[in-house]
């Protein structure tokens, strides 16, 4: 396809007015991921904070209170700000291209699901900055500490909202054009990994984060107009509230993961140049990752006075989950088996992802365990295991997705030298930072403290050391983007020679509207 078939690609407004009123994918596609890196950044500094206050025993820089506010703020914009919508951000540029559509289905519903993110994360922002300080009860916002917060507990009620109408909007529009624009010929087992597993992502969006939106909801009665769903003075039950968080925050966990499985099932193909091995099985996989994340959310209240039965049920089906998700592992490891591989950055993120993640996928196993959980229920260890799923997993997925596309995106190609070096120095300095905490954990420090007993300290002293080494290396990555954007060796339509799918058949950088005629899948 040449660029004279775009020729109107040009007739859009110019400066600000063309970002604040696209309805273009790319543009918003773009604002997302620029946003989330913000985001990411500033979560990245609040998690310096705290590595900063855990440097030695004994308070340094933060009183309790603000240390604990630190914490929530970390857990909520790392979540919230910066990897789902990274994520939606790689969906609003890479679906249409990938199923052959002009766009997304709702234009204007884009561009306003987008700009909602901005006042949700100021509101989460500010809440820092009013009498009483933010919210200081963890991420998870449990009661009974969520109801007698103070304003900026109410702040961030209303910003977790609009950040969930933000994210429920975005899934009906991916679900619509997923559904109803691809490209004739292209039937749903043929829709590349990535837009599959967003399309699955999607739903579990649209199915559970009403029920996170009613679980705040319901605490902002109790604080303000005297009902007492959670408020055991009153007759409820506090523990009511962490099953219905967990009934969102189980799924919410693949949410963020999936769509990361799905960058994953593009690179590690490219890269080994052949086909992914088992495609329809990984299709059924991810499903049931989706249906089973359903069943399990009670593995995260072992330690809150469940009956054995239900322990015994929760520790069964928790465990059951990692038969699809090994699934996944073995597919990528036979795409590669006997594969021309190449390491360029893209691969080598993909492949760190892999390591990262079965590594996190064990310690969850051990936390599986009742008997085992209740040891380490609230301890490092679980802090250590969900920063290898979660970090390792959206983070490293993220990076693979930049690199992979960037060329795409640009029309330049990044500094691939400098690329191997960002690789690396996230590896190593992630584990130096995470894997310590495993021991930590083990050895019995309670997560969310200031302080702690002076055995726990040369660990510490070490995962701080590395978790600035992390937050160091990502201003690497912002330099290695920038040049990219500026320019560089220009891109080939297709730079990776094992790539295949729609949105190497275009132009790089990808036209402004991609296609005027919409292909045909053969």
């Amino acid at each position: 396809m040449n660029a004279t078939a775009n020729g109107h690609s040009d007739h859009r407004p110019s400066g600000w007015r063309r970002w604040l009123t696209t309805t273009n994918h790319k543009d918003i596609g773009t604002l997302y991921l620029w946003f989330s890196f913000v985001m990411f950044m500033l979560g990245g500094i609040m998690a310096l904070l705290i590595r900063a206050e855990l440097f030695q025993p004994g308070l340094q820089f933060l009183e309790p209170e603000r240390f604990n506010q630190i914490v929530t703020l970390h857990g909520l914009i790392m979540v919230f700000g910066a990897i789902m919508p990274a994520f939606v951000g790689f969906a609003n540029w890479m679906i249409p291209l990938q199923i052959g559509a002009s766009d997304m289905a709702f234009g204007r519903l884009n561009n306003w699901s987008f700009w909602l993110l901005i006042p949700a994360s100021l509101l989460l922002i500010t809440s820092l900055f009013v009498p009483g300080g933010a919210a200081g009860v963890g991420w998870t916002l449990y009661p009974p500490l969520s109801v007698q917060m103070g304003i900026g507990m109410d702040l961030t009620i209303f910003a977790v909202h609009i950040l969930g109408i933000s994210s429920i909007l975005g899934s009906i529009n991916i679900i619509t054009t997923v559904l109803n624009l691809r490209a004739p010929g292209m039937t749903m087992m043929k829709i590349p990994m990535f837009t599959w597993t967003w399309l699955i992502t999607a739903f579990l969006v649209i199915a559970v984060m009403p029920v996170f939106a009613g679980a705040v909801t319901m605490i902002l009665t109790d604080r303000h107009f005297g009902t007492s769903f959670f408020s055991a003075a009153g007759g409820g039950d506090p523990i009511l509230y962490q099953h219905v968080f967990w009934f969102f925050g189980h799924p919410e966990v693949y949410i963020v993961i999936l769509p990361g499985f799905g960058i994953i099932s593009q690179v590690v193909p490219a890269f080994s140049r052949k086909p992914l091995f088992g495609y329809t099985s990984m299709v059924y996989a991810t499903g049931s990752i989706a249906i089973l994340g359903f069943f399990v959310w009670g593995h995260h209240m072992f330690t809150s006075g469940m009956p054995v039965t239900a322990q015994l049920f929760y520790m069964y089906a928790t465990m059951l989950i990692a038969v699809p998700t090994g699934v996944k592992v073995f597919n990528w490891i036979a795409t590669m088996w006997r594969g021309q591989l190449t390491f360029e950055t893209p691969m080598l993120f993909a492949l760190g992802f892999i390591f990262l993640f079965v590594m996190g996928g064990f310690s969850g196993l051990v936390l599986a365990m009742t008997a085992v959980d209740v040891q380490m229920h609230s301890t490092y260890y679980v802090v250590a295991h969900f920063h290898y799923t979660m970090v390792a997993g959206a983070l490293f997925s993220a990076f693979a997705a930049v690199y992979f596309w960037l060329p795409k995106w640009t029309g330049h190609m990044y500094d691939e030298k400098l690329a191997k070096l960002h690789f690396w120095l996230t590896m190593i300095f992630f584990n130096v930072t995470f894997f310590v905490q495993h021991f930590l954990g083990l050895a019995g420090m309670p997560r969310r403290i200031p302080d702690y007993a002076l055995q726990f300290a040369d660990f510490n002293m070490i995962s701080s050391i590395g978790a600035f080494g992390l937050g160091l290396s990502q201003l690497l990555f912002l330099y290695i983007v920038i040049v990219c954007i500026k320019g560089g060796a220009p891109a080939a339509a297709k730079p990776w020679d094992g790539a295949e799918g729609l949105e190497w058949e275009v132009p790089s950088p990808a036209p402004h509207h991609t296609w005027e005629v919409q292909p045909v899948v053969k």
